[in-house]
């Protein structure tokens, strides 16, 4: 309770009254069941064969995942408790409820924020912004308080977008609802002329809770704010994933975060200290390990979250370099994994008969891409012995993908996966037919494929630069081992230890 009460004042004082207002109902609840309890449920002696959701039990129980007897409790004392909390809490509402919408220091700041995107866009005439908060709560809170002055003020249109209630917005729309909201805020991205070729005006300004921080390409917008901030820094990086993506028309993209106005080291330690606290009287009430807490590892490495944060707060950094480790890079194949999972739907028994070493061919037809794109093979490989440490720079392991340039120049190898992932899906998204001119000059270069010495020194080049990260890895690592077994076994990884999944040829 005390950490959600944390979350929710540091997402908006809205969000926090809302919570302290359910929690005094609840406690008052609470305190009425006391009153109504007149003992005579306390007569049942055994717990065997007793149902805990029978309703004629339900005035004689307390509680939602561990169910209490009331005639096990110390009722008095409890009681006194519970007022001596409400007391507390009303006094916390009474404060908070002082928070009007015009005395939000935190929402008349992003006023501001939006009044100066607006006026001084960082890319040409683009003047939206994604606002990226926790909480519905707080979404409803800011759609409630911008949308008419965002309306009024600049001519522009606004909605909100949460995983539990109806969309809203300003633009006029035949159907509001997820998708519709989505292709008309990002109507180049989502192609919204071949579906909405009716539609002119555009929203604007986007609200939204996490619901839409997975699996959506955003990238007309070029200014992300995150409103408050997730306790996981993963999912900072995951929201602005939706607007950093291969093929936006913008030249600049910026990242806005709203930090604790406590410095962060307290910041952490506050929930940390909450966290122990909370776990110490699950078990001291329980005998069992934290049985009331949610199923979530996310605050478990309070000191290597707050290390990635600091980076978030004072760096501009390159994603797939947090820390030397993946935790903060996986998680970007997320919408990856999910066009695989709708492929395998219906092409299952295709991949699992698929062998290994398969090819193909393509050729860059993205003119924006030309200088991230040049002729050369990107490999999929697997390591046949995997070695130790291998799987802290490889989100795929023991599966690596390398781009090689065709002068043997290694562009991306294997710690840059969802680079690497997005030239891909660039060159081969949506093209089912063979490029039979393609084939036909490889074939003719390659003597029907029986003189593949360029490939096989690509090959070379790409397993060279796997086994010099994890070298390097390892020498970062060394002291952390305890002993050299691990680096002597990766100091004989080679060209053997891998076998090709699949490659592609990329041609000029």
């Amino acid at each position: 309770m005390k950490s959600n009460l944390l979350k929710r004042l540091e997402s908006s004082v809205h969000s926090f009254s809302l919570t302290l207002q359910n929690i005094i109902q609840q406690i008052e609840e609470h305190i009425k069941k006391i009153d109504r309890y007149d003992g005579s449920s306390g007569t049942i002696g055994e717990m065997d064969g007793i149902d805990a959701e029978d309703p004629e039990l339900e005035e004689a129980l307390i509680g939602s995942k561990v169910k209490i007897f009331l005639k096990d409790m110390d009722l008095i004392r409890w009681k006194q408790d519970l007022l001596y909390d409400r007391e507390i809490l009303l006094r916390l509402l009474h404060q908070a409820r002082n928070v009007t919408p015009d005395r939000d220091q935190k929402l008349l700041a992003l006023k501001r924020l939006i009044e100066q995107k607006i006026k001084h866009p960082i890319n040409d005439q683009n003047k939206k912004l994604l606002i990226f908060t926790a909480f519905a709560d707080t979404a409803k809170y800011l759609y409630e308080n911008l949308h008419q002055w965002v309306q009024n003020q600049f001519g522009l249109h606004c909605a909100v977008v949460t995983g539990t209630d109806q969309p809203k917005t300003t633009l006029k729309m035949k159907k509001v609802d997820f998708n519709h909201v989505l292709m008309n805020f990002s109507p180049v991205s989502k192609e919204r002329d071949k579906v909405m070729p009716e539609m002119k005006d555009e929203i604007d300004i986007l609200i939204a809770t996490d619901c839409i921080s997975e699996g959506q390409n955003l990238q007309d917008c070029d200014y992300l704010v995150n409103y408050d901030i997730h306790w996981n820094p993963v999912r900072i990086i995951q929201r602005f994933g939706r607007i950093d993506r291969i093929g936006s028309k913008n030249n600049q993209i910026q990242l806005v975060n709203f930090w604790p106005s406590i410095e962060l080291d307290e910041y952490i330690q506050l929930v940390n200290r909450v966290k122990g606290r909370m776990t110490i009287l699950d078990i001291s009430s329980t005998g069992e390990e934290n049985v009331i807490a949610d199923n979530s590892n996310e605050m478990n490495d309070l000191e290597y979250r707050r290390k990635q944060l600091e980076k978030l707060q004072n760096e501009v950094i390159d994603l797939e370099d947090i820390s030397g480790n993946i935790s903060l890079t996986d998680f970007t194949l997320d919408d990856f994994r999910m066009d695989l999972l709708n492929f395998m739907k219906e092409h299952k028994e295709e991949l699992e008969r698929a062998p290994f070493g398969l090819f193909s061919i393509t050729a860059n037809q993205n003119e924006k891409l030309k200088d991230e794109i040049q002729p050369g093979v990107i490999f999929c490989l697997k390591q046949t012995a995997p070695t130790a440490s291998a799987h802290e720079q490889n989100a795929l392991h023991p599966y690596y993908l390398v781009y090689v340039r065709e002068d043997g120049t290694v562009l991306y190898n294997h710690v840059h996966v969802k680079k690497v992932l997005d030239l891909y899906r660039s060159l081969c998204s949506g093209k089912k037919d063979v490029e039979r001119g393609l084939y036909k000059a490889f074939y003719q270069e390659t003597k029907n494929g029986k003189d593949m010495g360029q490939y096989k020194a690509l090959l070379e080049k790409a397993v060279e630069e796997i086994v010099g990260k994890m070298d390097q890895q390892l020498m970062l690592n060394i002291f952390s081992l305890g002993n050299l077994d691990a680096f002597v076994t990766n100091a004989n990884t080679s060209l053997q230890d891998f076998e090709i999944v699949s490659y592609l040829i990329i041609e000029g």
